[in-house]
C-alpha cells in the first residue's frame, strides 16, 4: 500500500507535511495570494496554480515550466484529472463527507479523504498515478477543503 498522508505542521499553520507510508516525502507550501503553492519532491520543484471562473481548476507545473497535470472542477460532485494524455474521473459520493473516489469505468480504484479537519489531516490512496500527481490531487483538495 502506498498511502499519502498530509498533516498540518502546526495548529495554525497553513503548511502540510506529506508522508508516504509514514516516511516524510515533501512539504506543501500554499501561497496566500494566488491560491496555489509549491512542493519539492525528489529534488524537483512543482508549482500548483489555481484558476478558472470558479477557482476549481488547478494546474501542476514542473520546474521547467511544463504542464504535468490539470484538474478541473476539484471538489465538485464529479471532476477530472488530466495527466500523461489520460483523463481520470473523480466522484464525491456524499455531500457531508470529505471524500473523493477515483473511478475507472465506474468502479472505485482509489480515494482521497479528509481524516481530521481539526488536525488538518487527509490521506490519498491513488494507485497507478505518479507520486507528484498524487501529491497534486491531495493538495488541490486540501485547498478546497481549507476554504470551506
Amino acid at each position: 500500500m502506498r498511502v499519502l498522508r498530509a498533516s498540518r505542521m502546526g495548529l495554525l499553520s497553513t503548511r502540510y507535511e506529506i508522508a508516504q507510508d509514514g516516511t516524510p516525502l515533501c512539504v506543501w507550501k500554499p501561497s496566500a495570494f494566488i491560491g496555489g503553492g509549491s512542493f519539492v519532491l525528489d529534488g524537483c520543484r512543482y508549482d500548483v496554480a489555481r484558476g478558472g471562473w470558479s477557482w476549481r481548476r488547478f494546474r501542476l507545473v514542473d520546474e521547467r515550466g511544463e504542464l504535468v497535470a490539470l484538474a478541473d472542477g476539484v471538489g465538485r460532485a464529479e471532476w477530472t484529472l488530466d495527466t500523461d494524455g489520460v483523463t481520470h474521473a473523480f466522484e464525491r459520493p456524499s455531500l457531508i463527507r470529505h471524500e473523493h473516489v477515483l473511478t475507472v469505468a465506474g468502479s472505485p480504484v482509489g480515494t482521497v479523504r479528509r481524516v481530521s479537519a481539526w488536525r488538518g489531516e487527509a490521506e490519498a490512496d491513488l494507485p497507478g498515478l505518479p507520486v507528484p500527481v498524487q501529491v497534486f490531487v491531495l493538495v488541490s483538495l486540501l485547498g478546497v477543503w481549507d476554504e470551506d
